[in-house]
């Protein structure tokens, strides 16, 4: 894990349980236990879409109350840009948690009447947004592209834009991790 003092951006990739959240919340942990001054913000990006999404929303807040004690939570579906702006400072570790999500809110929306969002143009701004954060950030997103292909061209237009997107954060972070069974493997920027 980069040293919570000296770390940039870090981008967390790896599958579903692989250990990309508890990597996220331990990096928070260290920095809050750094420096008195230190502050940690998750920016949640799930949607309770269904009575077993809202469970896990509720689980994952209980565990991460428990392994990141003071690490704050704010909810931010879309606009997830503008948060890290609002949000990034020298001495505030910002987690995005997590992009696939965020991506699937913006191309998915779960209102009918929404409008799709603009993947290219959101994901620029997002890069642009974390080139200028002044602190520490973590983003965690989901490694969906090594299995066979799916079937239809929606998903098969999603998991493409989540590969431009995952590339595009990995070139704006000094640090890339993937994960697996628990395990990191430094992409980018030396030892995880």
């Amino acid at each position: 894990m980069p040293e919570a003092q000296s770390m940039r951006c870090e981008l967390i990739l790896g599958g579903q349980k692989s250990g990309k959240s508890r990597r996220a919340e331990e990096t928070a942990r260290q920095w809050l236990a750094a420096a008195p001054g230190h502050r940690a913000v998750l920016v949640a990006t799930a949607q309770a879409w269904d009575a077993e999404m809202a469970e896990r929303i509720a689980r994952h807040r209980v565990d991460r109350a428990a392994r990141a004690p003071g690490l704050a939570t704010l909810e931010e579906p879309l606009a997830l840009a503008h948060a890290i702006t609002r949000l990034s400072r020298p001495d505030t570790l910002v987690v995005v948690d997590c992009l696939s999500l965020w991506l699937t809110n913006l191309l998915m929306p779960a209102d009918p009447g929404a409008a799709i969002g603009d993947a290219g143009r959101e994901s620029a701004q997002l890069a642009d947004a974390v080139r200028a954060a002044p602190g520490p950030l973590v983003l965690v997103s989901n490694e969906i592209g090594l299995g066979v292909i799916p079937m239809g061209r929606e998903v098969r237009a999603f998991v493409d834009a989540l590969g431009q997107l995952n590339q595009a954060m990995a070139r704006a972070c000094d640090h890339v991790t993937l994960m697996a069974a628990g395990l990191p493997l430094a992409l980018k920027g030396g030892t995880p």
